[in-house]
């Protein structure tokens, strides 16, 4: 089912992938002149996750299963798309000096072919509906995987990268001097575009999963993104109890950095608490996204 945003009829000055917020206040409105580049409008936010219900939820989920089990990494991802889904201003970016709303909510990351140094990498980019749950959205992410890993075969992005990298410097400069040109009034072919992270709503780095601890990576001015999560790995944690005993349980820490602009902190405060919430009770995440949750 398409969201509103999909069905909204393009108006002059809307992008093919997004809308042009025009009644927005001063402040948001003046923002883009005063301080124009997403990198230095970069707030950094993080969240530690109690794993307890989540790794009894995965163990439920992968009962029977020898293959395409359920990760941490697919519940995170849902519930970024459910959080996001319900608090819809975290779907917004700036570019060209203007606010917009975009018209679909995807997901992007980076899929190591082979866990080896000299493995290539691709890029996965998939979009996600209001009627999304954890189990279709495993089963989209799975399909994406599977091939992204299929060996001599690139995504359209690293392709066009590629194909770009046989040019000379002189011919690049003023080749991605008009691409930032035609971004600026979005107008960026979409070919061009179709699975680079940049334009995603979200980009994920699961860094836990090569064993890393969370961090905050930086955002790009290239593109649209407004949103980067790197996933920490699982870690034990030790809290005292009321009756003053201690408790040891595994958690997890969720770095995110984001675009200050494209929302206000009490805003990002209630976003805060819906995902952790939604992380911390996953049954949640077998409902549709749309489906509004108390928290």
């Amino acid at each position: 089912m398409a969201s509103n945003m999909e069905k909204q009829k393009r108006r002059r000055g809307d992008r093919r992938d997004a809308i042009w917020l025009r009644d927005i206040d001063p402040m948001h409105a003046i923002m883009p002149y005063v301080m124009p580049h997403r990198s230095e409008n970069e707030t950094y936010l993080k969240i530690t996750v109690d794993l307890t219900n989540a790794l009894r939820f995965l163990n439920k989920k992968n009962e029977g299963r020898t293959e395409d089990k359920y990760t941490l990494f697919h519940l995170i991802a849902t519930g970024f798309v459910k959080t996001i889904t319900l608090r819809p201003k975290m779907n917004r970016f700036y570019q060209g000096a203007r606010l917009y709303q975009r018209r679909e909510l995807s997901l992007a990351f980076v899929v190591k072919k082979r866990f080896q140094d000299e493995s290539h990498e691709a890029l996965a980019f998939k979009s996600f509906g209001p009627e999304t749950t954890i189990d279709s959205l495993h089963a989209d992410l799975m399909q994406e995987i599977h091939q992204c890993r299929k060996e001599n075969q690139d995504d359209p992005t690293t392709g066009f990268m590629g194909l770009f990298m046989k040019f000379p410097r002189c011919i690049l400069r003023p080749v991605f001097f008009l691409i930032r040109r035609l971004d600026y009034y979005g107008r960026v072919p979409k070919e061009l575009i179709a699975t680079d992270p940049g334009f995603a709503t979200v980009l994920i780095s699961n860094l836990g999963s090569i064993g890393l601890d969370a961090a905050y990576h930086h955002l790009n001015n290239w593109g649209t993104n407004s949103i980067f999560a790197a996933i920490g790995k699982m870690r034990e944690e030790t809290v005292p109890q009321p009756d003053g005993s201690m408790l040891t349980h595994m958690v997890l820490d969720i770095g995110i950095t984001l675009d200050e602009r494209i929302a206000d902190g009490y805003y990002y405060s209630k976003t805060v608490r819906l995902l952790k919430h939604l992380l911390e009770n996953p049954e949640l995440l077998e409902q549709k996204a749309c489906e509004e949750v108390e928290y």
